[in-house]
């Protein structure tokens, strides 16, 4: 309990220091340029892949589970869009976020500290903690709706490859299930929910990666400390926030 409460100090110490107006706009627009291209737009690639293919299987699953001459041919798109909205291009693609953009910057961040490349900033008068971490939340949490947006139309499209390769049911029955009944409140929380996360992800893997006291093999540790963390808080997020979202 008291580690833990130690670490929650730092955490919320290193945060107030990370959050300080920048000293030179200019120097943290381009770093933020980089962040944003290095955590958002690289990252697209592996939310598309998972995205179409989690869309696909959902599809495919509901399909087979849910099937009976009493139930609404449509009521397989309308499930599927419903786990795609209100879960997986959230939550659990933050999940999946966590490994790879939460990984990289806490051995990013790592390698600086210990090669005292954030040392020599400190010394110059640099905010390290705002010049090297402040860009990173920001960034994430400025391409997290885009990442999201990629989620949900890859998962669509995986959809209806079901329909147009597998053959499982019309196109027709699943774009009439996916259009039925669409509560816009459920996106909007959509991206309430990976704002959240974002910031979860970016400001608790810098604290794991700057804080990094040791070799490289403490690096190691501090990556894979960084996801277990930012799996764990996320979930517990998840749940709160869909408490709160709902209304339930």
């Amino acid at each position: 309990m008291f580690k833990a409460l130690h670490t929650t100090g730092r955490y919320l110490l290193l945060m107030r220091r990370t959050f300080s107006i920048p000293e030179r706009m200019s120097v943290y627009g381009r770093q933020l340029l980089k962040e944003m291209e290095q955590l958002g737009i690289n990252s697209i690639g592996i939310v598309l892949l998972i995205s179409f293919f989690i869309g696909a299987v959902i599809t495919i699953q509901i399909k087979l589970n849910i099937e009976s001459p009493w139930m609404p041919r449509w009521t397989v798109g309308y499930v599927t869009r419903e786990i795609m909205l209100l879960e997986f291009s959230s939550s659990i693609m933050c999940l999946i976020l966590a490994g790879k953009v939460g990984s990289n910057i806490a051995s990013e961040l790592g390698t600086m500290r210990i090669t005292q490349q954030i040392d020599a900033l400190d010394i110059m008068g640099v905010n390290s903690a705002a010049f090297l971490i402040l860009p990173k939340i920001v960034a994430l949490v400025l391409m997290i709706p885009v990442l999201v947006t990629f989620s949900i139309f890859a998962g669509m499209i995986g959809a209806f490859a079901t329909c147009w390769v597998g053959g499982i049911m019309t196109a027709a029955n699943l774009e009439y299930g996916l259009q039925y009944w669409l509560t816009e409140w459920y996106l909007w929380s959509a991206y309430i929910k990976s704002f959240f996360f974002a910031f979860i992800i970016a400001s608790v893997s810098s604290f794991f990666g700057y804080t990094v006291d040791g070799g490289s093999i403490e690096v190691g540790k501090a990556s894979t400390n960084s996801v277990v963390a930012c799996s764990a808080l996320i979930l517990f997020a998840d749940i709160i926030l869909t408490k709160l979202l709902t209304g339930l």
